[in-house]
């Protein structure tokens, strides 16, 4: 049966979750369950640790946008490290402590990016003298900018894409548009630094606006691996009271992203409502073929294994399925 992306993009709620049922999406043969270290996590099948993957903020708690679905918030549970010293010396004491990696934060500035200029050398350093895998979310990234994070060994640079002008201006507050993130995705790509892409479902008020469009975007470029994450109301935010997508919603763009992306490793990421929610909501990933859930709900992980589905659990960010997939697949980007 040929899908293709506009088709199920269009289709209608019920035919959806039959199309999901039926198996006729492709299926990875194994999945990866990913717990670091930023949210405490135990299921009878893995427990996550404190310090094997921790998140680090350059900014400390501020964050220049104040988003609507954030408001700085998300900053408040990272470690701060808003000096390359400290940079430095907190990823020394995290290995000492062993730590494997860490995803390196912070809040957005004025034009969408992530201020990294000056920790490039704090993180030459971090890989060279300690070997941590490093992760960055970078923002809205140049070309420069990319190129010398490529030099400094990061392994991965994370970005959210926008696919709506109007989502980036209400809810970023940002004056930038599609372009802007299209244009980041280019130089990540030109200049050879892994990237990982997420798109994020719901962000427009909890409604679909724009996702469809990213992964188009994404689409013209070569990601390392594909994350989908969704919008979820958070306490105190402009947002709270926003109902998040549906689970159905969720995996409408993960079932979209499969069939656009048959050989690039898609995770359902950490960000996304919990409770029932989650539960119905990790068990249509895996119906939609994901390679990777981040701290999946028990219930899924159990139907994971009912289905056949050889299991891995890891310690580190789900965009680490960019390497753990192409380990272990003779297909090679």
């Amino acid at each position: 049966m040929a899908l293709s992306p506009e088709a199920l993009w269009q289709m209608p709620n019920e035919k959806l979750l039959n199309l999901l049922n039926s198996r006729v999406l492709p299926k990875p043969e194994k999945i990866h369950f990913y717990a670091p270290s930023f949210m405490y996590y135990r299921t009878a099948y893995f427990c996550s640790s404190p310090r094997d993957f921790p998140t680090i903020s350059v900014t400390g708690k501020g964050c220049v946008l104040n988003c609507k679905h954030c408001g700085g918030k998300v900053l408040e549970t990272m470690y701060p490290a808003k000096t390359p010293g400290e940079l430095y010396n907190l990823c020394g004491k995290l290995k000492a402590e062993g730590a494997v990696g860490c995803l390196v934060s912070g809040g957005c500035l004025s034009d969408g990016s992530v201020p990294l200029d000056r920790f490039v050398g704090a993180i030459r350093r971090v890989k060279a003298d300690f070997g941590l895998t490093v992760f960055a979310h970078v923002g809205v990234v140049d070309f420069e900018r990319a190129l010398r994070l490529k030099e400094a060994g990061l392994d991965a640079a994370l970005l959210d894409v926008l696919g709506a002008d109007e989502t980036i201006m209400e809810v970023y507050n940002l004056n930038l548009t599609v372009e802007d993130y299209e244009r980041a995705l280019k130089v990540l790509n030109l200049a050879g630094l892994p990237f990982v892409p997420h798109v994020i479902v719901g962000l427009h008020y909890g409604k679909l606006m724009g996702e469809f469009n990213a992964l188009q975007l994404i689409s013209r470029y070569n990601p390392s691996a594909l994350v989908v994450i969704a919008f979820m109301p958070i306490h105190g935010t402009a947002m709270a009271h926003v109902a998040p997508p549906e689970p159905l919603n969720i995996a409408r763009v993960l079932a979209v992203a499969r069939v656009m992306f048959p050989e690039t490793p898609i995770a359902l990421g950490c960000m996304r409502p919990k409770g029932r929610h989650r539960v119905e909501t990790d068990i249509l990933a895996v119906k939609a073929g994901v390679n990777a859930i981040a701290f999946p709900t028990e219930e899924a992980i159990k139907f994971a294994e009912e289905q056949g589905f050889e299991l891995v659990f890891s310690s580190y960010c789900c965009s680490q399925i960019y390497r753990d997939f192409w380990r272990t697949n003779t297909k090679r980007k």
